[in-house]
């Protein structure tokens, strides 16, 4: 087959596959030596879900010398792209190195003033570059340095008696917001991350979940809410009833709201970029712009029944994952309408926490195993 010269001199611009692979793969920054080799890992890693090859492996740690029981329940998840953090019941996060799935470094919380057994428990992590910031449902949040040594300092102490308890913690290189139920009209906090000092209090999204906010301090309770951060900067945040939107730069106006008659399952949702994920308590998945709340696709079912027990699930640039029964299932949701893509092989107990990106799926169960699918295999 001929091409023509000003094509093949087109093709070897390095300047092209950049622009295509910020279009299509929305990957900012090259890691490998040329743009046409990171077009072409992505294009490859994409093909990888479609196919369903990947290198599916069970992360293992020395489980820690805490009082806690279990000890080694891992209640939250974050990646990035070269990182695997876990937070877990006893108030540690493990790194793992995506590479080699080798335990990096425990980063421990203090344990000062505890307030029920589960007070020291991870909520939430946020990592930007070498640096990892942690807040657990005390209120208390944590700042580290991957490439340091393993000690943490408190950047901001909690208050749980007046502030409530922090169910959940999320954020950006730029800003970090807290969900607190048990004070009224508390439900956000806002920190700008850059000075580590608090920018807004306020909103009532928990309200009326302040006593199961509390009996997350003692108990394997369900969540009272979940949140998450798009790219640009906007906060959604879910309730068993509500659904919230708001600009991190004015968060004192709620951008969007959605109701549920029949409720949300809080550990559902997530988003991607400028794109949310949700399921209701029938099993029925919806997937929205964050800004708008317009749907993306086509609403879809994903279980029923006793399925939808214990479901979490997860989102990346393509793929909606929900992990239920036992089973984790990846729903293609780009072109306007679900397709469901691939059921992955190993079957997993009752999930705890799911996180995804681009290239690597973590799942972490109550029996205390984590489990990482990677699908950037060449």
């Amino acid at each position: 087959m001929q091409v023509c010269s000003t094509w093949r001199a087109i093709s070897r611009s390095d300047h092209l596959w950049q622009r295509l692979t910020r279009c299509i793969w929305r990957r900012p920054h090259r890691v490998r030596d040329t743009w046409h080799e990171e077009f072409i890992f992505w294009h490859r890693t994409d093909r990888n879900y479609v196919t369903g090859r990947y290198l599916y492996s069970s992360v293992h740690y020395n489980p820690a010398p805490f009082d806690v029981d279990p000890p080694n329940l891992c209640r939250c998840l974050t990646l990035s792209d070269n990182h695997l953090a876990c937070g877990f019941a006893d108030g540690t996060v493990r790194l793992f190195d995506l590479q080699t799935r080798a335990h990096v470094i425990t980063f421990r919380s203090h344990h000062d003033d505890v307030l029920g057994l589960f007070s020291r428990s991870v909520s939430g992590i946020i990592i930007t570059d070498s640096t990892l910031v942690f807040a657990t449902l005390d209120g208390n949040i944590y700042i580290a340095d991957i490439n340091g040594p393993p000690d943490t300092h408190i950047t901001r102490p909690g208050a749980i008696l007046r502030n409530g308890v922090l169910v959940e913690f999320a954020g950006s290189g730029r800003w970090w917001v807290g969900l607190f139920a048990g004070s009224p009209h508390q439900s956000f906090r806002v920190w700008d991350a850059r000075g580590e000092q608090p920018d807004y209090t306020g909103g009532s999204l928990t309200n009326p979940y302040s006593v199961q906010g509390w009996h997350m301090l003692t108990d394997i309770t369900d969540p009272v809410g979940r949140l998450r951060v798009t790219t640009r900067e906007l906060a959604v945040a879910c309730t068993r009833s509500r659904l919230v939107v708001f600009d991190l730069r004015n968060p004192g106006v709620y951008l969007r709201e959605l109701a549920s008659r029949v409720g949300f399952i809080v550990t559902s949702l997530d988003v991607s970029h400028e794109t949310l994920f949700i399921v209701e308590r029938r099993g029925r998945a919806s997937v929205r712009r964050a800004s708008t709340l317009e749907p993306q696709c086509e609403e879809f079912m994903v279980a029923a029944g006793p399925s939808l027990r214990g479901m979490i699930g997860s989102m990346n640039l393509v793929y909606v994952l929900i992990c239920a029964g036992g089973e984790v299932r990846l729903w293609n949701v780009e072109l306007g309408a679900a397709h469901l893509r691939l059921t992955i092989n190993e079957r997993v107990g009752l999930g705890m926490a799911m996180a995804a990106n681009d290239r690597n799926v973590a799942v972490s169960c109550r029996d205390t195993s984590i489990h990482l699918w990677d699908f950037g295999v060449q």
